[in-house]
């Protein structure tokens, strides 16, 4: 096939996604919508809930302080331009508005898995070596973890977004109702070798990441298992990780399989769920697991509420 654009050229996609939505198009709006205000509203009052009980100086806090960060950032890379869609009978976006929502998407992503970890390593030395905790897990060293996180992160997504800015594309056709990489990568037509060496490094990177998780719960629930302290504080702090980590990987892993191996013709409706899940589920969920599994939040949010409720009335 000969080129068509290069990157040059201002590019428009056509996003092919929503096409099944638009008879009740005003419904899809409202309850989108509600979805992506409600999911910014728990991650919000959970960030409050911990900074207005100075719970800051405790390092699981931090961690999950910048996991809810995360979420809205993946939250409102994917809502904003879904509900614009929705709305208008036209579905595209500029070549330079994909690659902006590729970076914020992907940025989310690469930061999720790595903070999880982080989490992971927090716990484990949390319930394995609880006389070390405070000397191993010191402030400045948490927060050493969440700038490498966001470094790293940013690192990852910048190559991937520089490797598909590179391309020759001869279509501009998008099977999706928003942008990815690899949905921009195989609109080339020249040869993608490099992107695909840097994907499966990526892939390999965040599943050895998984497998860290993995060693560091076995070790957690060989030590938990031994105490009735050591069971509740797995409970209470663990168990929640290890529901995010599953959601969030399994959520993606159906993503990232339907996309290289995933086949046109089955049910847009299916397409699109199993598409949007690791941007919908995990950002909406965490905040419910947490506030509810931790009664430092629990209670720091229903102070915050019943403040609100006697300076209203």
């Amino acid at each position: 096939m000969t080129s068509l654009f290069n990157s040059s050229q201002e590019i428009v996609f056509v996003l092919h996604g929503l096409n099944e939505t638009q008879t009740n198009r005003h419904i899809y709006f409202v309850f989108i919508l509600i979805l992506y205000l409600f999911t910014m509203f728990i991650n919000v009052t959970l960030i409050c809930a911990i900074v207005l009980e100075k719970m800051l100086h405790d390092p699981m806090y931090l961690f999950l302080c910048n996991l809810c960060v995360n979420g809205i950032i993946g939250a409102s890379s994917f809502y904003p331009k879904i509900l614009y869609d929705i709305l208008v009978d036209s579905h595209v976006i500029t070549y330079i508005g994909c690659l902006t929502q590729i970076f914020f998407i992907y940025f989310y992503v690469y930061c999720e898995c790595t903070n999880l970890t982080v989490m992971a390593y927090d716990r484990y030395v949390a319930i394995c070596k609880p006389l070390h905790y405070h000397c191993i897990m010191t402030i400045r060293k948490v927060w050493t973890l969440i700038l490498l996180t966001c470094f790293f992160s940013l690192l990852e997504v910048t190559i991937g977004i520089v490797l598909t800015a590179r391309l020759t594309l001869c279509n501009v056709d998008i099977d999706k109702f928003y942008c990815s990489n690899w949905a921009v990568v195989k609109l080339s037509c020249v040869d993608t070798s490099l992107n695909n060496l840097a994907a499966y490094i990526v892939i390999l990177t965040h599943f050895s990441q998984t497998i860290f998780i993995l060693i560091s719960y076995v070790k957690i629930i060989k030590v938990s298992i031994c105490s009735q302290t050591g069971r509740r504080k797995f409970m209470q702090t663990c168990l929640p990780h290890l529901i995010t980590l599953s959601n969030f990987v399994i959520s993606l892993l159906f993503d990232v399989m339907y996309a290289r191996y995933g086949s046109n013709n089955s049910l847009l409706a299916l397409r699109n769920i199993m598409s949007v899940e690791f941007l919908v589920v995990p950002p909406l969920i965490n905040p419910i697991i947490y506030g509810m599994n931790l009664s430092q939040i629990r209670n720091s949010a229903r102070k915050m509420f019943n403040c609100k409720v006697s300076a209203l009335s």
